[in-house]
């Protein structure tokens, strides 16, 4: 079983909450560090203002320092509801004079004036200022006091400060998880839509989306369906045109092939497979149109066009049907192709267009008048466009059918008289005219003879082609 994963509203959950909690936290360091530095600031010059006060009433008797204040006096200054406070009147050489022994036994005449430090007394911390006065005589004032108040206060300090902050980071995240919930709420139920539909439906997904990305994405979802219903509605058509249309083909070929083997007489073998060899050309022919019909409706979302030399394709297809026309006693030529024309083509799709243009000109360009039959090929440059056009001497075409025979199935009358064709060349010519984003002209020939089909591409410059 693969690894469960998480839900989309949980990951963005986290992106978000995570970084806002490592923000809350290195802020929470910073306001305790400064809560702490400002309140041991302030802590600090009580201390030494105590020690000051004392140090006031400091004075010289017999050549000593004494202390003139009384014991109420010391306790008024010294007083703390919660910390208790010490202090110590030392000469210059830290020989101990009044207050409490023991606070300081480092000092010298040359120690700091003002020196405010930590330390350890009796187990507990306590906080120790010491001052240092010339006058009247050299000594030193000592004021210690527990930590414990300025605790109490760094904490109370912090909670009121990082209290009110946490509530709202609870409340952020909150406020995110129903916000990205409902913004997610469109893609839960495209999915749900998706999951339950049936695999034969292919209709568009109506979903209503709060956002860009969400419409979007219903967007893509709806044309993928789109080409999947369109490919497979050309699969349909191919595979139901094929069984159609090669019905007939096939069975009279088997009509043929009975007729032949009920004879003896090796003539009417000769003809009878003169006759299979016709009936298989046509329904190779019927298949190779219908692929092409298929792979035209299937391609129309990944043709490549890019610009190409034109007067070089339509000179190598020309060449690939000279053998064919000579056989059939039909003039084909060509002209423009002594100057390189370049438009914005697919090699692919330019070789069948003109493939089947010539091929209907072949087949059912011939004069009744018993003239020569004449195909020209003409490339020429008009404007922004290159113009490729396939004319013939033939008997044309009824301009009043014109739309009726670019569909598929329609015949003119000439392939209706020659029982030849299905009715798919046009077809292929004009869709693939549509998918090089050009278009498909048919008009009489010069002089009103015959059938002029010509495509308009788009003109490129010479210097576009990739080499």
């Amino acid at each position: 079983m693969g690894e469960r994963k998480g839900s989309l509203r949980t990951r963005m959950l986290w992106r978000v909450l995570v970084p806002l909690a490592l923000i809350w936290l290195v802020g929470t360091l910073v306001a305790s560090m400064v809560a702490f530095l400002f309140t041991r600031e302030a802590f600090d010059q009580t201390l030494i203002d105590d020690a000051y006060a004392i140090a006031a009433n400091v004075v010289d008797h017999d050549g000593e320092v004494a202390l003139s204040l009384s014991a109420p006096a010391i306790s008024g200054i010294l007083f703390d509801r919660s910390d208790k406070l010490v202090y110590a009147l030392l000469r210059a050489d830290g020989t101990f004079v009044a207050g409490t022994p023991g606070l300081r036994t480092d000092l010298t005449p040359t120690s700091p004036l003002v020196d405010v430090r930590d330390t350890i007394r009796e187990g507990h911390s306590w906080r120790m200022a010491t001052v240092r006065r010339d006058e009247p005589r050299p000594f030193h004032v000592v004021v210690a006091q527990t930590t414990v108040g300025r605790g109490k206060l760094l904490r109370r300090l912090l909670a009121y400060s990082l209290g009110p902050q946490a509530v709202l980071l609870l409340l952020i995240g909150a406020w995110l998880r129903r916000s990205i919930g409902r913004e997610l709420e469109p893609l839960g139920r495209l999915q749900r839509a998706l999951s339950q539909r049936d695999s034969n439906d292919l209709a568009p997904v109506q979903v209503t989306a709060a956002s860009r990305d969400v419409e979007q994405l219903t967007q893509t979802v709806n044309a993928l369906m789109e080409r999947i219903h369109r490919g497979l509605r050309a699969q349909r058509e191919f595979a139901g045109n094929v069984a159609h249309e090669l019905r007939t083909p096939l069975a009279g070929i088997r009509a043929l092939v009975e007729y032949g083997l009920a004879r003896k007489d090796p003539e009417v073998w000769h003809a009878q497979l003169k006759s299979v060899a016709a009936s298989q050309d046509r329904a190779s022919r019927l298949v190779d149109q219908l692929l092409a019909l298929a792979l035209a409706d299937e391609a129309s979302d990944s043709v490549v066009l890019q610009p190409m030399m034109v007067d070089e394709i339509v000179h190598h297809c020309v060449l690939g049907y000279l053998t064919r026309a000579d056989a059939m006693g039909v003039d084909l030529g060509a002209l423009g192709l002594d100057q390189p024309v370049c438009a914005v083509a697919n090699r692919e799709l330019l070789e069948g267009l003109l493939g089947n243009l010539i091929d209907n000109a072949l087949r059912y360009g011939r004069p009744a008048s018993g003239q020569t039959p004449r195909v020209t090929v003409e490339l020429r440059v008009d404007g922004s466009e290159v113009v490729m056009s396939v004319t013939d001497n033939g008997p044309g075409m009824d301009m009043q059918l014109r739309d009726l025979l670019l569909k598929r199935w329609a015949q003119g009358a000439a392939g209706i008289k020659l029982g030849e064709g299905a009715g798919l060349g046009l077809a292929i010519v004009s869709r693939y005219a549509e998918l090089l984003h050009g278009r498909l002209d048919l008009s009489p020939g010069p002089d009103g003879v015959g059938l002029c089909a010509g495509v308009r591409l788009k003109a490129a410059e010479h210097g576009t082609i990739p080499r």
